[in-house]
């Protein structure tokens, strides 16, 4: 043990010679046993270092591998998303009036373009075929970014030029494109309120676009693959492809030829009576609720609904400057895009009195004959309301009270029905509540409860003033009258089709409840008859259609009282009708808010009856219903011009004559070589036919007169001694004192011997 001992210290203080040897600067004291301790302990650290590594690797490549692998899946790969093609909209002719098309997204990836040389060159080559500034496409260039979208909406012709440039230049993955799609409305403005709009994420804004967007918007599919920074394959690359799903379509109930004729006539009579705050028009069938035609003047067209309309409008926009700016323009779109018929409510005046003719015929508290007597005014309370005839209409049934528009008389109605029964009515035409048309938009009503109808407010009620509708509930309140009582929904889309054309969905017919019985519809419908055929309502008359129509003429009364009763009147003129009025087929609403006073006319009659004429004369004869005219329409008609041509002037006169209208010969030819009106062209019996009989004479032109403001027999007059003829329409068939309106032909323009000038005749002293 010794021994041992012995050799350990000498071995020990050998290693410390060499120690001190090796590391003299270390202190004297130290010994070899601190030098090992020290020397274990960092080659434990070490191996404890090594031991982490390993675990951390470890738990890297074993524990937490797929989540990392999919961390770096998901850094490294491209989503591209598939854009659902919207589905299309049709009319119910299954005309297109909505769809969607390919378009492109050019996008930049300038990562991948190396150097500023480059930049410049695919700059200014986008610029160029894309249109663009040059300057703001490089700067897009400059980012440092995979992504930059430097085009959208790009047609499929600028796409071919620029997959053109990027072969030739050899970019590769520096410039791609990604397919999109842009809808477009092939009808322009046609309809627009009713088909509303998509926004630039392909989101509905507006009308069906808007109220049926989960339909037709479909489901994106979505696109992934795995790049590195050169565009190459991964490792682990992979494409994965989810396609979309495109949407539904829809198949309206709106008919576009129906819908041409309500905008053409609404525009030309808002132009003409100068519609401050615009005019609208509803079409619709009376027993299905199906809207055929619904316009509002000065609306948009669909392919560019942020331009705005109204000319006067936009220049006084654009003299503005900044946020004074940007506000107006914002109101302007957001006005030109309100759909009126849906979103506004107005006073509908005396067109109201069809509902109170049925309250009144339903509680039996009336009959046609019961009489009456109106002297100009009716004390109600305190108040003495008037008749619009000041002198009073003096003794009459309610049938002439009907046809004549008096207050006094309908005053008195609600007087005998009472505040609980006319509100259970007025509640049951739908007064109270939205109608529920598939639209949004869709704005509630203004109007006193039964216990809010005291006497004034009550006597007011009962011929449309002291409450607020909407178009559309006025309408759906109409055909209720005309159709047997039966309270329709309205609605405008009458299918949904899948992809491939199947249909989804039907929307049928949906009655709410019977407001009033079939035999009051027939009685009520008859007086309204009446009233279209010589009363108030005559400017609404079309010959052989048996029209029902009811004029009205409102007061603005709450802006004029806000007024301190002071300053200009304003008057929404409208007309509301259906016909045939024995087996109705289609009602019509049309107002005008805020006409400018033509020759003092600011009346339904005057400005909103002639359209509802021009409109009902088209639109019957294109569904399909047949004229039946009386003998009284039959001397006033037009007769037909028979064919001439090629036969002898002598033959030409006898089968002219016979047709009970006259001739004229131009030339000195022996033989008939053209005529005007061409064969088969109605003309008024009595009417001329121009026969031409060499060509020297059918180069003749004669001026076209004025023939406004004239009767029927002056206009007729002036016309044939221009050489001219005219096609009559309006109150001329039914009224004595009708004048003309409108010629569908400017004075002074010069036309071919014969030409038929349509003209329009009104009552002007009919005021409601």
């Amino acid at each position: 043990m010794s021994l041992l001992l012995f050799a350990e210290d000498r071995l020990g203080r050998r290693e410390n010679q060499n120690v001190e040897r090796r590391w003299p600067h270390l202190a004297k004291g130290t010994t070899v046993r601190m030098w090992r301790r020290t020397t274990t302990i960092l080659f434990v650290l070490i191996l404890g270092g090594f031991g982490i590594v390993i675990a951390s690797l470890f738990r890297l490549q074993i524990v937490q591998g797929e989540e990392l692998e999919a961390r770096a899946v998901n850094q490294q790969t491209q989503d591209t998303v598939l854009n659902a093609q919207r589905g299309t909209i049709y009319d119910c002719n299954m005309t297109v009036l909505a769809k969607s098309a390919s378009v492109w997204k050019v996008i930049a990836n300038p990562n991948y373009i190396k150097t500023d040389e480059a930049k410049q060159q695919i700059a200014a080559g986008l610029a160029k075929i894309l249109d663009l500034d040059e300057s703001e496409v490089l700067q897009k260039l400059q980012k440092k970014t995979y992504y930059v979208k430097i085009a959208g909406e790009v047609e499929t012709d600028v796409k071919d030029e620029i997959l053109k440039f990027k072969e030739e230049n050899d970019l590769g993955y520096a410039i791609t494109l990604e397919e999109d799609y842009k809808r477009y409305y092939p009808e322009g403005d046609s309809a627009a309120v009713v088909l509303g709009f998509t926004n630039a994420e392909h989101q509905g804004v507006t009308g069906v676009e808007g109220s049926y967007n989960d339909y037709l918007s479909g489901t994106a599919g979505k696109l992934v693959t795995a790049r590195n920074a050169r565009g190459s394959d991964m490792p682990f690359q992979y494409e994965q492809k989810v396609e979309a799903q495109n949407g539904c379509s829809l198949v309206l109930t709106i008919d576009e030829n129906i819908q041409r004729i309500l905008e053409n006539a609404v525009e030309d009579a808002a132009a003409a009576c100068g519609a401050r705050n615009r005019a609208c028009g509803i079409v619709m069938n009376v027993k299905t609720g199906a809207i055929l035609g619904m316009t509002v003047s000065e609306d948009f067209d669909p392919n560019e609904p942020y331009v705005i309309t109204n000319k006067e409008t936009a220049k006084e926009i654009e003299k503005l400057e900044g946020e004074e700016k940007s506000e107006a323009l914002r109101e302007a779109q957001e006005q030109q895009w309100r759909n009126k018929c849906i979103s506004d409510t107005y006073n509908p005046g005396s067109v109201f009195k069809m509902l109170t003719s049925c309250m009144g015929i339903e509680e039996g508290v009336i009959t046609e004959d019961s009489p009456f007597t109106c002297t100009g005014h009716y004390q109600v309370a305190d108040r003495s309301i008037g008749c619009w005839r000041t002198a009073g209409h003096g003794s009459e049934t309610f049938q002439q009270g009907l046809s004549n528009s008096c207050n006094p008389v309908f005053m008195q109605v609600a007087e005998r029905l009472g505040a609980d029964t006319f509100f259970r009515y007025f509640e049951g035409f739908g007064m109270t509540q939205k109608t529920g048309i598939d639209l949004i938009g869709e704005s509630t009503s203004i109007y006193y409860d039964a216990a809010g109808l005291g006497p004034t407010q009550l006597a007011t009620s009962s011929f449309g003033q002291s409450f607020r509708v909407t178009p559309i509930q006025m309408i759906t309140a109409a055909a209720a009258v005309a159709n047997g009582g039966y309270l329709v929904q309205p609605h405008v889309v009458s299918q949904i089709l899948d992809d491939e054309g199947n249909i989804v969905k039907t929307i049928d017919t949906s009655v709410k409840r019977q407001v009033v019985s079939e035999d009051t519809s027939r009685r009520v419908s008859s007086m309204l008859q009446y009233t279209a055929t010589v009363g108030t309502a005559k400017n609404g008359y079309v010959a052989g259609y048996r029209v029902a129509g009811k004029t009205g003429t409102s007061e603005k009364i709450d802006e004029w009282n806000a007024q301190g009763r002071k300053g200009e009147k304003k008057y929404i003129a409208s007309y509301c009708g259906y016909a045939p009025a024995d087996d109705p087929e289609i009602v019509m609403l049309v107002f005008f808010d805020e006409p400018l006073s033509q020759e003092g006319q600011v009346f339904g009659s005057a400005i909103a009856g002639p359209v509802f004429a021009e409109v009902m004369s088209q639109a019957l004869p294109y569904l399909g219903v047949e004229p039946q005219y009386t003998e009284e329409e039959l001397t006033k008609l037009d007769a037909k011009t028979p064919s001439v041509t090629g036969d002898t002037v002598k033959t030409a006169k006898e089968k002219i004559m016979s047709q009970s209208l006259s001739s004229k010969v131009y030339g000195d030819g022996d033989t008939v070589i053209s005529q005007i009106p061409a064969a088969g062209d109605t003309i008024p019996k009595g009417g001329t036919v121009m026969l031409f009989t060499d060509e020297s004479s059918e180069e003749e032109m004669v001026e076209v007169p004025n023939l406004v403001g004239l009767n029927l027999s002056q206009a007729n007059t002036a016309a044939s001694d221009a050489g001219l003829n005219i096609s009559i329409s309006g109150a001329a068939l039914t009224g004595s004192n009708a004048v003309s309106d409108t010629q569908s032909i400017k004075e002074g323009e010069k036309v071919p011997p014969g030409t038929v000038v349509e003209v329009n005749f009104v009552e002007l002293d009919t005021v409601h």
